[in-house]
């Protein structure tokens, strides 16, 4: 624990022949605002016969955020979605009451040329009022997402509202997700600027906040009402995000988030019995895992 608050380490995860690095959810940090899940995808030289392929498999309760940094990946989905994503635009998916999908590498790049894939895969807890809507899906174009400059650090409201900006993204609770990139040693004002817990994801470089340095593939999460001063060093890339936390607690298990554990247990039974909608012309399937997490 820092003075400015907990710090979470990336702690690695195999997803078949891609290894990602989990910050939440984590034992004293379960959610950050709305948001309960961040797997940091590489960045990972992508070789011939080893692509990024996350087969067919569903999700309750939550919205689902693609951001790449380098790369490009295919998403596919049971509403009909068939959606590339390249480095800057947004993939959202809102799972509701069910949807599957899957993400992969395009074709078109299975030529054996050699690249980088590096991104962040995020789950947005949806208001327990929403958490059965019907499943709808959103890009957005990294040209239509706010952009500006302050000194020589650029900024982009990813998500929902900060700055004094607001994203497109159609979201459903008071929440944000900005990406930052300094050039020169920068320091970043936070309070007045954001509403609710603040996550500090550190993509690249290193920050100073409170006098504790924390470096590249650390997490640090405070609340913004108590944040102190945060200084950006050089070539330092970051993400900030969080938002209003929810009144009532969230479980969470596998591919599964709701407030109601009868609703999960309800999932998982469909999910055995083949009942979820299904990409049409898929036919892998990611079983059940015994355990959740």
């Amino acid at each position: 624990m820092s003075n400015q608050g907990l710090i979470i380490e990336e702690r690695s995860r195999d997803i078949g022949d891609f290894l990602v690095g989990r910050l939440i959810p984590f034992r004293k940090k379960r959610m950050v605002g709305p948001f309960i899940f961040i797997d940091h995808m590489g960045p990972t030289t992508i070789k011939k016969g080893h692509y990024m392929d996350v087969d067919q498999h569903p999700h309750i309760g939550l919205s689902t955020l693609t951001y790449m940094l380098d790369g490009e990946l295919m998403h596919e989905d049971s509403i009909g979605t068939h959606q590339r994503i390249s480095p800057g635009s947004v993939n959202w998916m809102v799972a509701g009451k069910g949807v599957t999908h899957t993400e992969r590498t395009p074709n078109d790049l299975r030529d054996g040329s050699e690249f980088i894939a590096h991104g962040y895969q995020i789950w947005v807890a949806l208001p327990k009022e929403l958490e059965d809507i019907a499943p709808e899906f959103h890009h957005i174009n990294a040209s239509d997402l706010p952009s500006w400059k302050d000194q020589e650090t650029t900024f982009c409201l990813i998500a929902g509202t900060g700055y004094g900006k607001t994203s497109p993204l159609p979201v459903h609770s008071e929440l944000f997700m900005i990406e930052i990139k300094s050039k020169t040693a920068y320091e970043l004002e936070i309070k007045g600027q954001l509403r609710g817990e603040i996550g500090i994801c550190i993509v690249k470089g290193a920050i100073v906040a409170c006098n504790d340095r924390i470096e590249k593939g650390n997490m640090l999460v405070s609340k913004t009402e108590d944040s102190c001063a945060i200084t950006l060093e050089p070539n330092t890339h970051i993400l900030l995000f969080g938002g209003i936390p929810f009144p009532e607690e969230r479980h969470i298990y596998w591919n599964f988030v709701s407030t109601s554990k009868a609703k999960i247990e309800t999932a998982k039974q469909r999910w055995k019995n083949h009942e979820f909608p299904i990409v049409k012309g898929d036919d892998t399937y990611v079983p059940l895992p015994e355990i959740g997490f």
